[in-house]
């Protein structure tokens, strides 16, 4: 009986070398980690302000010219983390990664220029791309085929909370420090510094808390760039897969526009319209990005569990059709501190988190075993694309168009996929789409 609850916690079967600490332990990673990646984007508009001087009209070119290339460097040291963790196994690559996260969020407002911001931001998502290569291969290597839906569900509860961390402390600390006594350099200097000492912590402790010895099992970005572009490429030849890349496509970029340019509008109209402190405007801002993320945490299982009551691609059409819906009403906002906000920023939570779990939970299921790593890498890189072109577009729009652009823009993005689903769903309902995995039996 005690063997039996050794391997067992929150109701998960974990493997037989794995213990509760080890879990403890890759669930704060996972909190830690979405912590971290949100505070570097989301802190962004103080630190272009206050240390570099950047005028605001050119905040969004700058904001999406750094998160372009840090998502370039993540998909090239994801190829090359992914074997050496295979190889040597995830302790040591998961504590690698946070320990020079810490380095990167140490040096971040030391840099003089953009030039030296992105050599920056480029060491820091060389250690973001390590630890979120581990993250994704923990789960199968510590927790049984048959607890692994819901060891996900909790992982997505504790990126959530770390979400919430952020906004709701993180990026308050500049305010709370500025009150204090503190400067604005000061405040920023000494919330970049706690945030970087807290990273530094969290690699020790992977270090301690995480199994050691090599990995059980291949992560899925074990494969080269190469073979994960043809395999995933021939797998799209299912309909099915290839809307899953689509709809990759859209929840990463979601994701983007939502760390960065939700943050730019409010603090930049706080500043320049309300008369705010840079700090004052980015705590703001921290809660009404709050609002979303706690929309995203709520609907995270209600969309897991709506993803097993109707078919996974109906799924998929409702997350959609909420984004849609919540990014292009941004269209109609001037004023992001009013209610009409509130109400956008709750939709785009919900279509947010909604399209990252049923597009995840649909490759999942589609996904031919023999090529499972590939079809779920390429489902990644699609993924990263999203990135890259909301960076890109999302930066332009910002700054030449509207505040709202880089949302109105992914608002068209999502509705195109929206109708590709729904058109494959009526496919499916009248018996023309191939069965599941049925290219992995052609194979």
């Amino acid at each position: 009986m005690a063997n039996q609850q050794e391997h067992r916690l929150f109701g998960l079967k974990l493997e037989n070398d794995v213990s509760g600490t080890n879990v403890l332990t890759f669930y704060f990673a996972c909190l830690a980690t979405i912590m971290f990646a949100s505070f570097i984007p989301q802190s962004q508009p103080f630190l272009l302000t206050e240390f570099l001087g950047i005028p605001t009209e050119r905040h969004g070119m700058v904001s999406g010219l750094l998160n372009f290339w840090a998502e370039i460097a993540i998909i090239i040291a994801v190829a090359i983390f992914g074997p050496l963790s295979d190889r040597f196994g995830r302790r040591p690559i998961t504590g690698f990664g946070f320990l020079v996260m810490s380095a990167g969020i140490a040096m971040y407002p030391h840099a003089r220029d953009v030039t030296e911001l992105l050599l920056v931001r480029l060491a820091y998502s060389v250690g973001l791309a390590a630890v979120t290569t581990t993250i994704v291969a923990l789960v199968a290597d510590y927790v049984r085929d048959e607890s692994r839906g819901r060891a996900t569900g909790l992982q997505g509860v504790m990126n959530g909370v770390g979400a919430m961390i952020c906004v709701f402390l993180l990026l308050q600390l500049p305010a709370i420090l500025q009150k204090s006594g503190a400067t604005a350099h000061e405040a920023g200097i000494q919330t970049y510094s706690l945030v970087a000492l807290v990273s530094l912590l969290t690699g020790i402790l992977m270090l301690f808390g995480l199994k050691p010895g090599a990995a059980r099992a291949q992560s899925e970005h074990s494969e080269s760039l190469i073979s994960i572009t043809r395999n995933g490429l021939n797998a799209a030849r299912d309909p099915s897969i290839a809307l899953a890349y689509g709809a990759s496509f859209v929840a990463r970029g979601n994701l983007m526009i939502v760390g960065t340019f939700f943050t730019l509008w409010v603090t930049n109209y706080g500043t320049a319209e309300m008369g705010m402190s840079r700090a004052e405007a980015l705590a703001r801002a921290g809660m009404i990005v709050g609002i979303a993320q706690g929309c995203a945490l709520m609907g995270a299982p209600l969309f897991g569990i709506l993803a097993d009551k109707i078919t996974r691609i109906r799924a998929l059409i409702i997350a959609l059709l909420i984004s849609a819906i919540g990014y292009g009403s941004t269209i109609f906002i001037h004023d992001p501190f009013t209610t009409g906000m509130i109400v956008c920023a709750a939709l785009i939570g919900l279509g947010e988190i909604g399209c990252i779990i049923t597009s995840g939970v649909l490759v999942a299921q589609q996904a031919p075993e023999s090529h499972r790593g590939a079809v779920i890498g390429f489902f990644t890189l699609s993924g990263a694309v999203g990135i890259l072109v909301a960076s890109v577009a999302g930066g332009y729009l910002f700054d030449a168009w509207r505040e709202s652009g880089p949302f109105v823009f992914f608002s068209g993005v999502a509705l195109l996929v929206l109708i590709w689903a729904i058109l494959l769903e009526k496919r499916t309902a009248q018996g023309q789409q191939p069965a599941p995995l049925a290219s992995d039996a052609a194979a």
